[in-house]
């Protein structure tokens, strides 16, 4: 038998799906709700009213992934909008960020002559320090205890590209990458709003703040997918479940199995092996190797009986941070909103960012230290409907909005079924600071609290990244030392979700990765993988 099976069939699932089967092996998608996507799904939130649900927009995705899988004739339409980024002040300022950072330097000269002529400088700066990270992003972490020769060898290449970076670059690496982001963009730049709309890819989706250690290396990490300073916007047309539908198809024509509907609840280990899963119906599926997407969490948690697990493993994975502090919400709108600042609503195509300073942003993380709901919040909001008009009636649109700070555990005395309306209030009362009358636009709000990320889409304790992308937690220590391999302690048992190196967002790095060593560990134990393995490999 060399059927594997995958569990969740989220866009990385999907992705070591899909590789899996190119290389000859026979995948079988276990996803327990009934569609596929994950978190990247779009869904009707209202009647007649279809967007994005949690995930809006795409990582970018690896574009070796895209060619791979043939995204394009499976009619994938990805939108670049430009500007990428719009950072909104209360005063009635916006500043867009565009691809070329000559015209947003333009567009921060009003604020500040001497933040404009420094821009082009930290981008091309960013773009460096991307390019040296971004072939670690493709890496396997290597072994700290019995390194192998490739990994050995691909290290001496790391410390040569290290050494080609300069003396200037390679000390500015080494700095940047434990300081908090606040300290690493006030070394450029003196505008609030500037500084803030760029440090926040530092903490997006974290339990931290501008403040926060470590957070300047979150910053160049995402540079590494994409260099510009306003962070990636890549939308879909139909939103982000077109996409990984189309995925699905790709990993079905590559040879896998997808069935929806079908819960795993447990990875059968019999004489330290695993050798198939339970589902909730009682049915036991068997197979040679499981690859797990859920998060390690869940995976090493629940799905696996502790009495598999050695006891220190079992302790970090306890300690193994996995706290959420985002919401969603999405707004169905009667008509466009005007945003103070924005005289053309075409301007608002890609990202809208409300955060309009770093103190602001500390003090937004701050309530959640005391399991409190931010009452002024950091949004990072899209309007699909300015590009997707198929999906909402004539007049209305969508808004997405992600907010933070919303900690998935709240103080004493409260709870999220209680505190949702609390929530939802406290979006609109910080939309109104910078789009008044954006209340009375309103004709369905629906709000997706941390708990509800948790039980709907699989996400424990909340976490959209499947764990804290924390410095602690990174490359050899993700998700834990002795697990960072996309290999789990247990033989044919296997990891490829945003919980293992290089993490979250929608980029399909850590499907991609993991199948790769998938491949290379299960091609000999089949005749068809030892004929095909090689040319299969991703």
């Amino acid at each position: 038998m060399n059927q594997i099976i995958v569990i969740g069939a989220g866009h990385n699932g999907l992705t070591a799906a899909y590789y899996l089967a190119r290389a000859g092996l026979k995948p079988l998608v276990l996803e327990r709700r009934g569609v596929v996507g994950g978190a990247a799904v779009t869904e009707e939130i209202a009647p007649g009213v279809r967007g994005p649900s949690l995930a809006h927009a795409i990582g970018p995705l690896r574009a070796s992934v895209v060619r791979d899988m043939e995204l394009g004739r499976r009619r994938v339409e990805f939108i670049h909008p430009d500007p990428r980024l719009v950072a909104l002040s209360p005063v009635g300022r916006a500043l867009p960020f565009s691809t070329d950072r000559h015209r947003t330097a333009d567009a921060i000269r009003p604020l500040s002559a001497t933040d404009a002529e420094r821009y082009p400088d930290f981008c091309a700066t960013l773009e460096r320090l991307g390019a040296f990270l971004a072939p670690l992003l493709e890496m396997t972490p290597p072994s700290l205890d019995e390194p192998a020769a490739g990994e050995l060898w691909d290290l001496l290449k790391t410390g040569r590209r290290f050494r080609a970076l300069g003396r200037t670059d390679s000390f500015r690496l080494l700095r940047w990458m434990p300081m908090a982001v606040a300290d690493l963009v006030a070394e450029w730049f003196s505008t609030d709003l500037l500084q803030a709309a760029i440090a926040a890819r530092g903490i997006f989706g974290t339990f931290q703040g501008p403040w926060s250690a470590g957070t300047g290396a979150l910053l160049l990490l995402n540079a590494a997918t994409d260099p510009v300073p306003g962070g990636s916007s890549v939308l879909v047309k139909g939103g982000p479940g077109a996409l990984t539908r189309a995925m699905a198809e790709a990993a079905r024509e590559a040879g896998a199995e997808i069935r929806v509907g079908a819960a795993v609840s447990q990875i059968l280990i019999r004489d330290g092996r695993a050798v198939g899963v339970l589902l909730d119906d009682g049915t036991e599926v068997p197979a040679m190797a499981v690859v797990s997407n859920a998060d390690p969490r869940r995976t090493f948690l629940e799905l696996v009986d502790p009495v598999d697990l050695a006891p220190g493993f079992l302790t970090k994975i306890r300690n193994y941070r996995c706290s959420g502090t985002a919401a969603k919400i999405n707004l169905v709108l009667g008509d466009m909103p005007a945003f103070r600042g924005v005289a053309n609503p075409a301007d608002l195509r890609g990202r809208v960012h409300i955060g309009p300073g770093i103190d602001y942003l500390e003090r937004a993380f701050d309530a959640s230290k005391y399991r409190e709901i931010s009452s002024q919040p950091y949004l990072d909001i899209t309007i699909p409907s300015l590009h997707d008009t198929a999906s909402v009636p004539p007049g209305r649109h969508v808004m997405s909005i992600y907010m933070q700070y919303a900690p998935y555990k709240l103080a004493s005395g409260h709870d999220w079924n209680e505190s949702r309306d609390t929530l939802g209030r406290a979006v609109v009362r910080t939309l109104e600071d910078y789009a008044p009358g954006i209340g009375t636009l309103i004709e369905h709000q629906q709000v997706l609290t941390p708990l509800e990320l948790e039980h709907t889409y699989g996400l424990t304790d909340g976490h959209i990244f499947h764990g804290e992308p924390s410095l602690d937690q990174l490359f050899t220590m993700r998700p834990v030392l002795g697990a960072a391999q996309y290999r789990a302690p247990v033989a044919g048992l296997y990891m490829c979700g945003a919980g293992t190196h290089p993490g979250g967002g929608i980029t399909a790095a850590p499907g991609q990765n993991a199948a790769r060593d998938i491949v290379k560990d299960l091609k000999g134990r089949t005749a068809q993988v030892g004929r095909r393995g090689a040319g299969g490999s991703p």
